[in-house]
């Protein structure tokens, strides 16, 4: 597959010091919203994509919008917890890096599933690490968690790096889990020279186009707006980091050329969060929608007593200094970009791929670390 420049392609912005033209990249949740930014980013920048993934589990989804399965090299509908077939699949393309997003990603589902959220999560992300040491090929491995992977104290504070792992529902400490068996993993099997290069990724409450996803704040308004329907919220002063979704992956990304040009001196944990002045009250971003939309209401439904967090910030220091990362928009220009692609997509006025590549170019127009 070549560039897919259209009318708004990037291939003329240098990001990343050009490192992704022509590698092999093995994307594990390339059908959901995240990945399928992520799968048309990394193709843009012209590598050669491999999507491993579970079908999309919404309707309509980002996958099937924007068709990315036929954007990519090889797209590949498997689960990570058929390990045969995840290791034949890694074997076969031979990737140069890892970008591992596959998850139980919903902390309310996770409280009627979690079995299934502990087995995905923790066993696959296990699958992928093991499947990814027996290819020789691959050299850096950036293994994608979550914010909520911290112990919770909800204090006015960031979270640091170093902070413990925990997590009060089933999803959350599935991936305080997650983090633990990376680093136990490196210290077992990633020590010599010939072992790829190790780092996690913990970030949360992304937003941007193309989400549909049950119980998630964004795509409960946008559906409930363009039904003609009250936008129910459960906690509206609870505080989260809100960021757009190509702050994160531009983390992922500049992560995995570190990791790629200077090894394991990268292969640490990082944080990708927005500034403190984007860390906003759930009440405040509907608002912002609806003033956005130019309709909308919003009412309060306490319908049931599953426990969520009121207060979490990440602590962004070290992406900064040691990556010399930072975010690229505020929460304003988050929530915006946001609902202007689902006005975009619902009105049916433009192409809406064009537009989510124009999207992907003004971003990294605005990137200054690059």
């Amino acid at each position: 597959m070549g560039l897919l420049l259209g009318r708004y392609g990037i291939g003329r912005i240098l990001v990343f010091n050009d490192i992704y033209k022509n590698k092999k990249i093995f994307l594990t949740g390339h059908t959901g919203f995240k990945g399928s930014w992520l799968a048309l980013w990394l193709t843009q920048l012209g590598a050669k994509v491999c999507g491993y993934s579970l079908a999309p589990n919404t309707t309509p989804s980002m996958y099937d919008v924007l068709d990315i399965g036929s954007k990519i090299e090889k797209n590949i509908i498997g689960d990570i917890l058929n390990y045969s077939f995840l290791e034949k699949s890694i074997l076969d393309f031979e990737p140069d890096v890892v970008f591992h997003l596959a998850a139980q990603s919903l902390v309310r589902y996770s409280y009627s599933e979690p079995i299934l959220t502990y087995k995905t999560n923790v066993i696959g992300s296990l699958n992928v690490l093991e499947a990814a040491r027996k290819c020789k090929s691959v050299k850096a491995f950036v293994n994608v968690t979550t914010d909520k992977c911290y112990e919770n104290k909800e204090i006015n504070i960031g979270y640091k790096e170093d902070d413990p792992m925990g997590g009060y529902d089933m999803y959350s400490s599935s991936k305080g889990c997650v983090e633990i068996m990376s680093s136990s993993y490196k210290r077992c099997f990633l020590q010599k020279d010939n072992t790829y290069a190790l780092a996690t990724a913990r970030a949360g409450n992304v937003i941007g186009g193309g989400d549909w996803a049950l119980d998630r704040l964004i795509p409960d308004c946008i559906r409930a707006i363009n039904g003609n329907e009250k936008i129910e919220i459960r906690n509206p002063i609870s505080v989260r980091p809100w960021q757009y979704v190509l702050e994160p992956l531009s983390g992922y990304l500049l992560l995995g050329e570190k990791l790629l040009t200077e090894g394991k001196k990268y292969a640490e944990g990082f944080n990708f969060g927005p500034n403190e002045d984007s860390v906003l009250r759930v009440l405040d971003v509907v608002q912002k929608i609806i003033n956005l939309y130019g309709k909308g209401e919003v009412v309060i439904n306490k319908k049931d007593n599953l426990h969520e967090a009121a207060l979490l910030m990440l602590n962004i220091d070290k992406a900064k200094k040691v990556l010399n990362w930072t975010p690229a928009y505020t929460s304003e220009q988050a929530i915006e970009n946001t609902v202007e692609w689902y006005k975009h997509f619902y009105a049916r006025d433009i192409d809406i791929f064009e537009f989510t590549l124009k999207q992907i170019s003004d971003y990294s127009k605005n990137i200054t670390w690059g």
